[in-house]
């Protein structure tokens, strides 16, 4: 492996979460730039995370037309640290950040909402980390939340977003505790309030949650929506409004590539660890552990 700044090297990140497992394959070309060249998730659904990764990275190596040899460095974020075949671990902030600016240059804060939580990160051009806060497990901001909210109105995590745009009334949801909202929701439902008008409460109480999160640590600017939730429209679309009329002077974003923030970001820590190890004549072996 070449130390060299501009050569091109192949490296794979891959985030481990609780719920799914992302893919990120990526040819970077140092102080060029980097080109993706595959990226693709996969829920856990009770399958091992360990087995679900190898087969994932397996698939992606031969969907984008490569060998394990060929890839400089694997990394892990996330829950990756158990991945046998990985090269190095980044920590999820970092991972995030990074992943952030590649996809939006102009963001200068991350809001990384995940199936346990949501974490608020300050960062400057370079992804550098300036500032972080995280929401408590047990609090009712997170994926699973509402994953167990859309089993409980017979609907998909994937309708929740759409369904929520379509809200005409929303009822309001306790943002305290999942149990608590939990029992609003049954409430609700024997009120009849329909279910566009109790997701987008409960958007409403996630986005107030979030925007107090990232207004405490000083948050400006561009505010980039990574993790699983981001894909999710209608909190997207709650969080721009609350933003707005709250005139903190944050604007929401999000990219299709999102979701891939902390897969993207590994890959690319990566690509900067092994040239650094390799300016230092501490070659790795290509595709496998250090």
């Amino acid at each position: 492996m070449s130390g060299k700044a501009n050569e091109p090297m192949l490296t794979a990140g891959l985030d481990v979460g609780s719920s799914s497992v992302k893919l990120a394959l990526i040819r970077d070309q140092g102080n060029v730039g980097c080109e993706v060249l595959h990226v693709v998730y996969e829920r856990l659904r009770r399958r091992d995370p360990s087995e679900l990764t190898g087969s994932l990275y397996a698939e992606g190596l031969a969907a984008a037309g490569l060998r394990p040899d060929q890839v400089g460095y694997v990394a892990t974020t996330g829950e990756g640290e158990q991945i046998t075949f990985r090269t190095g671990h980044f920590y999820g902030m970092t991972t995030h950040a990074r992943g952030a600016i590649l996809v939006e240059p102009e963001a200068r804060a991350v809001l990384d909402v995940g199936a346990l939580h949501a974490r608020a990160v300050i960062i400057d051009e370079r992804a550098k980390v300036l500032g972080s806060r995280m929401t408590s497990q047990c609090a009712s901001g997170s994926g699973q939340f509402l994953e167990s909210i859309c089993r409980y109105l017979g609907v998909t995590l994937e309708d929740i977003g759409p369904l929520s745009l379509q809200a005409d009334a929303p009822e309001a949801c306790s943002s305290i505790c999942a149990v608590l909202a939990e029992t609003d929701v049954i409430n609700m439902v024997s009120r009849g309030v329909t279910a566009p008008n109790i997701i987008k409460g409960i958007h409403q109480s996630m986005a107030g949650r979030f925007l107090k999160l990232l207004t405490s640590l000083g948050a400006r600017g561009v505010v980039m929506v990574t993790g699983g939730l981001a894909a999710d429209v209608g909190l997207v679309a709650t969080l721009r409004e609350a933003a707005d009329e709250s005139d903190a002077g944050i604007e929401i974003r999000t990219h299709e590539r999102s979701i891939y923030a902390g897969a993207l970001g590994a890959a690319l820590w990566g690509a900067f660890r092994a040239r650094k190890l390799a300016s230092k004549g501490l070659a790795l072996e290509p595709g496998g552990p250090a």
